[in-house]
C-alpha cells in the first residue's frame, strides 16, 4: 500500500518477498457483528501516518457497512493527539475498531483508560493490542508466522529459489481470541469457540 503498487497480485518483484501479519479483515468485521449485532455506530481509530492502517480501516469500513453499521474515521497523527481523538471516538461510538497499528500497539493503556470506564468495547486487529485494550480479535500466531518466514528463507538459501518470483505469504492459522479481564468487566459473554489470550499463548508454546 505504501509503495502504491497497482493490481498487486502477491508478488512484489525485485529482491523483495516475505510474510505479512495481516489477518482476514472481512472475518474481523464478521467477528464484530457476531459479538455486537445491535451496535449501530462504529468508530475506526487509527494512525493516519501508517499506510497499512489506512488500508485496514478502509477495508473493514466497507465490510461493516455491508452489515448495516454506520462507520466513522477517527485518525490521529501521532501519540500526542491519540488521547483526544480516542475520547472523541468513544463519545460517538457503540464499538471501536483498531487495526494492526504500531502507534496503537505502543499506547494501548491510553485507549483502555478512555474506553473501559466509558464501557465502549474495542475490537482489535491482533493479539498484542487486544491484550492491552481490546475485548476480542481474530489474530494470527506470530510464532506460526515466524515458522512460515523461516521456511521461505530455506527455499531461498538452500533450494535456490528466486526471491523476486516468490509471492508474499500469510500466517496459516487464525484464532478467535478474547481478553478475559476486559470482557468480564464489561459483562460480555463470548461464544465457546473463542480462546482467552493467555490460553492461546500456552497452546502455541506446547
Amino acid at each position: 500500500v505504501a509503495l502504491g503498487l497497482d493490481d498487486f497480485d502477491g508478488t512484489v518483484g525485485g529482491n523483495i518477498s516475505g510474510t505479512a501479519d495481516l489477518a482476514p479483515l472481512d472475518q474481523q468485521a464478521a467477528m464484530l457483528n457476531e459479538l455486537f449485532p445491535d451496535a449501530k455506530n462504529i468508530g475506526l481509530l487509527y494512525c493516519s501516518a501508517e499506510a497499512n492502517s489506512q488500508y485496514q480501516v478502509d477495508t473493514v469500513k466497507a465490510e461493516l457497512e455491508k452489515l448495516g453499521y454506520t462507520c466513522e474515521y477517527y485518525a490521529f497523527s501521532d501519540s500526542n493527539d491519540l488521547s483526544s481523538v480516542a475520547t472523541t471516538a468513544t463519545d460517538a461510538s457503540d464499538v471501536i475498531y483498531v487495526p494492526t497499528d504500531n502507534t496503537v500497539a505502543s499506547n494501548t493503556e491510553i485507549i483502555n483508560n478512555i474506553c473501559l470506564p466509558a464501557k465502549v468495547p474495542v475490537i482489535t486487529g491482533e493479539e498484542g493490542i487486544c491484550s492491552g485494550c481490546g475485548v476480542a480479535t481474530l489474530s494470527i500466531s506470530y510464532y506460526d508466522l515466524g515458522v512460515t518466514t523461516g521456511k521461505m528463507a530455506v527455499k531461498i538459501l538452500k533450494d535456490g529459489e528466486d526471491i523476486s518470483t516468490m509471492p508474499i505469504e500469510y500466517a496459516p492459522n487464525f484464532t478467535k481470541e478474547y481478553n478475559k479481564d476486559i470482557c468480564e468487566e464489561l459483562g460480555i459473554e463470548v461464544p465457546d469457540d473463542y480462546v482467552a489470550i493467555g490460553e492461546a499463548a500456552e497452546e502455541t508454546a506446547k
